[in-house]
């Protein structure tokens, strides 16, 4: 059995899996929080899959989770709890061991633009690369130095959100900014959701019957993150996010695209600092900025209580995605596919329907029941008479890093 295991390292929290690559199923998952802030907490859940024959199916029992409560200083730490809980309450780690650890890692720039096997030399550049992302880069190698402590004897791969994104070309990552000032500081568009992207287009690819090499496809990954990325051929062509995750559409808490003069007006006229304003546009704007709430549900119940605010707020939305949407059919010449993913894109109904009610100039037809149907897995929600497959595509961050992995360590 080929197991990996997958972690997603954040500054006070880490998440993990731990996946039978043979069959592609989730044996244990777990976070681990509150790292250094009084105490930890730990959560730990066996799956059903954990209990399944090699050469079968998972019998008909429920997952089983734990919690561990204790000082948890660091990732170190954190590693060891994770550990314990894996000893106490399986599976076991012995018996099944990972055969690589795969590591999220936000920022890559402009060096790594594909899955990468940590040596000391990696591990700086993820460090010097910080200075891209300072919220996430650090974070991501603290969990790295401390799952190599963890797991010494297997290889370590770090997999990165802006490399699928390697592929823009010129024209569509450089900033029409002074050149030179721009190069020395690294300043152009590496987008993000990377690996969600990857694998969501994959994936549909495979559920229409058609080769990757010759879709044009549009990925939209709606969460409260969100972005849009045009896929011609299996490689990302364009995409909304840019030098950080704050660029392109409306998000739960993030502006967005925005007239930078805004911010000269701002630090003139409301006397907002430079702080000040990251965190208006990171954490004060989107939909929290415009309606007090960042989650669709929460927001499209407003709506529907006649809530004005809340109403512009989606309207507001909804307009980015199609102006988003028209923009990328022009760069790739038109569409095959189009995919929903993310916690707003696979569930909300309507937002799916404003998105693409303009779009039939282009061939796209939904299907209202389709759209409205729930369902688990990978899904059509256009009409028979579509010329383009709108598909609900579940997106699998997890399954992919763990995928990319195998791929090096194997």
């Amino acid at each position: 059995m080929s197991v990996v295991l997958v972690v997603n390292s954040g500054s006070s929290s880490f998440k993990y899996q731990l996946l039978d690559m043979e069959h592609e199923r989730v044996l244990a998952s777990g976070l681990v929080e509150r790292i250094g802030e009084g105490t930890g907490v730990a959560t730990h859940t066996v799956t059903a899959a954990s209990l399944a024959p090699s050469d079968g199916p998972a019998p008909t029992v429920t997952d089983a989770t734990s919690t561990i409560e204790r000082e948890i200083p660091d990732h170190t730490a954190g590693f060891a709890v994770m550990l314990e809980a894996f000893a106490l309450h399986g599976p076991s780690l012995e018996e099944r061991a990972p055969v690589a650890v795969g590591h999220r890692v936000v920022h890559g720039g402009a060096r790594f633009f594909e899955p990468t096997l940590v040596t000391p030399l990696v591990e700086i550049n993820i460090d010097e690369l910080s200075v891209l992302a300072p919220l996430h880069n650090p974070a991501n190698l603290a969990g790295i130095v401390a799952a190599k402590k963890a797991f010494p004897a297997v290889p370590h791969v770090a997999v990165f959100d802006t490399a699928f994104h390697q592929s823009l070309a010129p024209a569509a990552y450089t900033y029409a900014i002074d050149r030179e000032l721009a190069e020395a500081h690294r300043i152009r568009r590496y987008g993000f959701h990377g690996t969600s992207h990857k694998f969501v287009s994959e994936s549909a690819a495979q559920f229409v019957g058609r080769p990757l090499a010759e879709l044009r496809q549009i990925v939209f990954h709606l969460g409260n993150g969100a972005s849009v990325t045009a896929i011609e051929g299996g490689r990302s062509v364009e995409t909304s996010m840019g030098l950080t995750p704050l660029e392109g559409l409306v998000m739960g808490t993030r502006s967005g695209d925005l007239d930078p003069a805004v911010l000269f007006q701002l630090a003139r006229r409301a006397d907002l600092s430079i702080a000040d304003l990251d965190t208006l546009l990171n954490k004060r704007s989107g939909l929290q900025g415009l309606a007090g709430v960042s989650d669709m549900r929460d927001l499209t119940a407003r709506c529907d209580a006649g809530d004005p605010d809340a109403q512009l707020a989606f309207d507001v939305y909804v307009h980015r995605l199609r102006a988003y949407a028209g923009a990328y059919l022009a760069q790739l010449g038109g569409v095959d596919v189009i995919s929903f993913t993310a916690g707003v894109g696979e569930n909300a109904a309507r937002v799916r329907a404003e998105a693409m009610a303009t779009l039939g100039f282009a061939g796209v037809e939904l299907d209202a029941e389709r759209n409205e149907t729930r369902g688990r897995g990978i899904r059509r929600i256009s009409s028979d008479a579509s010329r383009v497959e709108v598909l609900v595509v579940p997106t699998n961050e997890e399954l992919e890093i763990a995928r990319q992995t195998l791929s090096v360590a194997s």
